[in-house]
């Protein structure tokens, strides 16, 4: 049963990561309307190492580009004038308040932000922000037109969601049409962005896996995560086309529509608001 249920989420990880509706949320409620306990915070960490890997595979030629280019860098002078270069500092920049932030808040991340009051009250709000910036944004900027103060506002876009049910790629999406970038550009940054957070994460919980963080133990979360990579590339694809020519419409009446739903159940006690794993 816990290899079935591995799967599920692993689909549902995939389904749900590189959307802007936030996997968290769904790994997290998704378990309730089932009947099933929590994942817990290990497994969701590890597998969205699937779906990371995912974009690695995906961007491979603008990861190696931008490594290589950083790594130039570093000893040539001509090297620090390409884009390559500022593109790699502004990963590096980006990625360090969730990392910092990640650690300092690491106990309430794994207990008190795990409650379905905080995550149908985000999936409201960040759908709401989502909103106002698919509103006001101007959808013109490409990304090579970011700045050194624009890549730590990504990055503190980013941060934000540490708390389940803000999701990483519609916060940092979010603050790209804020800046004036074009859907594409946002959404394939916020996609690189998170490289580095998500794999650290995943990585940082794998000592967790075995024990009370865990429901599943290490064979059904690999399953997991593999099934969350090979879904999880579909998605990628599908969505890069989409919003070319699409707006986020869909994804932000869906975001308050599960958060409104999430509320109600919760508050007419159909289902309970603490995320508790069993044993």
């Amino acid at each position: 049963m816990d290899f079935l249920r591995s799967v599920v989420l692993g689909l549902l990880q995939g389904l749900t990561e590189f959307l802007p509706i936030s996997s968290s949320a769904h790994l997290a409620i998704f378990p309730k309307f089932f009947g099933w306990s929590d994942p817990g915070a290990a497994y969701t960490a590890v597998v969205q190492i699937g779906t990371e890997l995912a974009v690695v595979l995906y961007f491979w030629r603008d990861i190696w580009s931008i490594a290589t280019g950083w790594l130039k860098g570093l000893f040539s002078a001509e090297a620090r004038r390409e884009q390559e270069w500022r593109m790699g500092w502004f990963v590096i920049i980006g990625s360090l308040p969730i990392v910092l932030i990640g650690l300092a808040l690491e106990s309430q991340i794994d207990d008190n932000f795990r409650n379905l009051w905080v995550i149908g009250t985000t999936l409201i709000v960040l759908g709401v922000v989502l909103g106002i910036a698919e509103r006001v944004g101007r959808n013109a900027k490409p990304i090579e037109d970011l700045t050194w103060g624009q890549a730590v506002l990504f990055g503190l876009a980013q941060a934000a969601a540490v708390v389940p049910g803000v999701s990483r790629s519609g916060a940092t999406i979010s603050m790209g049409l804020f800046l004036g970038y074009e859907r594409a550009a946002a959404t394939r940054y916020a996609f690189l962005l998170a490289i580095p957070a998500v794999v650290g994460a995943g990585v940082y919980k794998l000592k967790d896996v075995p024990g009370g963080q865990n429901e599943y133990g290490w064979a059904p979360t690999i399953v997991g995560t593999v099934v969350a990579f090979v879904v999880g590339i579909a998605v990628i694809h599908w969505l890069l086309g989409y919003v070319s020519k699409r707006s986020y419409a869909p994804f932000i009446a869906y975001r308050i529509g599960l958060g409104a739903l999430v509320l109600v159940l919760v508050g007419t006690g159909v289902i309970t608001a603490d995320i508790a794993i069993a044993g």
